[in-house]
């Protein structure tokens, strides 16, 4: 077990505690699936008290830190400059659907950079986490980016609108923070989206940097319309030339 920093050891904690929420109420929701009404409100109901837990324990351990929430939006407390990113569900649609695709995404913004972020998939109980100068980590094991330099031999993570044909292997599977992960362990070669939410992408960003990849400067006091673009350093400028302009 590598050695980390207090602040990430309450993070995981807080997404352990909320994710047996979600794999209980994801097991409901698998039953709704069936009824006419569908589970909708259920799983917004879901994401409010997933956010809810995740909070608390933060709280405990930084009373005095900001939160940036997808359900709540900004907290300003005393502390301004450190400020807690979250996304309870990243994959709402799927999890929806009972589709178990989906990820509790937490960061730390600490003026105006991202310190630590970790991305969690509580169904395939799969942890992804890093801190700044650190590395990058999926259950306890140092992760790389991958090393292809061939587009045909890659394969890409990808969402939201794409307006153009793209003549490469790629998949939306519907949750960027696991996207994003995906390419921080070498599973996807790059990622990438338009119109995303700084809670969708605040771990993922410093999780693609620790495990050395690239991916473009992305503004974080914007909250909203954020583009990415993210790979491993060898296949970068090809893949910046396939999709440019998405």
């Amino acid at each position: 077990m590598n050695s980390i920093s207090a602040n990430l050891n309450v993070m995981i904690k807080a997404s352990e505690k909320a994710s047996k929420l979600l794999i209980r109420d994801f097991g409901e929701v698998e039953k709704l699936q069936v009824s006419k009404k569908g589970p909708a409100d259920f799983v917004s109901n879901a994401d409010i008290k997933a956010e809810k837990i995740i909070i608390d324990e933060l709280k405990k351990a930084k009373p005095s830190y900001s939160i940036l929430s997808e359900e709540s939006g900004l907290e300003s407390n005393k502390d301004k400059d450190n400020v807690w990113i979250i996304d309870p569900i990243d994959g709402t649609i799927n999890f929806l659907h009972g589709i178990p695709h989906f990820s509790i995404s937490i960061a730390l913004k600490s003026n105006d950079e991202i310190i630590s972020g970790l991305v969690f998939d509580p169904i395939k109980n799969e942890l992804f986490y890093a801190e700044k100068n650190n590395g990058a980590f999926f259950n306890n094991q140092r992760i790389r980016v991958s090393k292809k330099s061939e587009i045909n031999d890659c394969l890409f993570g990808a969402g939201g609108k794409i307006n153009k044909k793209l003549y490469f292997q790629f998949r939306r599977l519907g949750s960027a923070a696991l996207d994003m992960a995906y390419v921080a362990a070498g599973r996807y070669d790059g990622f990438f989206q338009n119109n995303l939410n700084i809670w969708d992408v605040a771990a993922g960003i410093i999780l693609i940097k620790e495990a050395g990849g690239l991916i473009n400067e992305i503004n974080l006091s914007q909250t909203k319309n954020l583009d990415v673009i993210a790979s491993n350093p060898d296949i970068h400028q090809k893949m910046l030339e396939k999709i440019d302009n998405f």
